[in-house]
């Protein structure tokens, strides 16, 4: 019976590989650094909605939103804000910070509003808030895995952060064609006649993550707004609203806003 003996250069060649393997899994994607990122950034992750004292309850969480610039302004999807306030009852539009039933309310004013990328810039009071940092939209790629963390329950449960992971699935446009006019409604023809694209995730999100941030797992920089119910009325309808995606704005639109509004992102 024949045996092989590894001899001197063998064994050398066995150890480069070894050492190249390790040192390939040290500078590779490496998801044991979420849970560092998310308690990073979670002080400056925050819950959007209104806040009336004498109603039971008395906040309503409508959605989720991030702090960015100078840690008082706050952004969230156009559509998570309330179509009217009634101050006339002490109702205002509200941030929403800390965790499970321990909530602070922070009164918030509509600062600017990017309707055509569903998109909203809000002004809070108070001590400044941990910001996160935007990244490089236009530098995600197919493929990559993200992280993004919100409000999916509701201040009913408490204000209990969730946080779920994907991958970008498909970088598509936010409307479909659809195959004959009838079966296009206003807000899809506004969507046509301005096309852009979104990040679509194998991931699922609920109404209430409606401005959350996508973030990358190390760094924790956002390069998306999840959008839950904007994007979903112009992709889905023509396929029977399927369960199981979730679609994210590119945050080079949320720069652009807060460079409108004359702040650095």
């Amino acid at each position: 019976m024949w045996r092989f003996k590894a001899g001197k250069a063998d064994g050398q060649s066995r150890g480069l590989a070894g050492l190249l393997v390790f040192l390939t899994m040290l500078s590779g994607p490496c998801l044991a650094d979420l849970p560092d990122t998310i308690e990073r950034i979670l002080p400056g992750i925050v819950g959007v909605g209104t806040m009336q004292k004498t109603r039971r309850p008395p906040a309503r969480l409508l959605g989720t939103g991030f702090v960015v610039a100078d840690g008082r302004h706050v952004i969230t999807n156009a559509h998570v804000l309330p179509e009217k306030v009634d101050s006339t009852k002490l109702e205002y539009l509200a941030v929403f910070t800390g965790k499970g039933n321990n909530l602070s309310a922070r009164q918030a004013v509509k600062l600017k509003v990017d309707k055509i990328h569903d998109l909203a810039l809000l002004r809070i009071e108070g001590e400044p808030l941990p910001a996160l940092s935007l990244g490089q939209s236009s530098r995600v790629r197919e493929g990559e895995e993200f992280a993004f963390t919100g409000f999916p329950l509701g201040v009913v449960f408490g204000l209990n952060p969730v946080t779920h992971r994907g991958i970008i699935s498909a970088i598509t446009p936010i409307a479909l064609q659809a195959n004959a006019s009838s079966q296009l409604d206003p807000s899809q023809i506004r969507r046509l006649r301005s096309p852009y694209n979104v990040f679509q995730l194998d991931a699922t999100a609920y109404p209430g993550n409606s401005g959350s941030p996508l973030y990358h797992h190390e760094t924790g920089a956002v390069v998306g707004i999840i959008n839950m119910v904007f994007v979903k009325e112009g992709r889905e309808n023509i396929l029977a609203k399927p369960s199981g995606i979730s679609y994210a704005i590119p945050a080079k639109y949320a720069r652009a806003l807060l460079q409108k509004a004359g702040l650095q992102p």
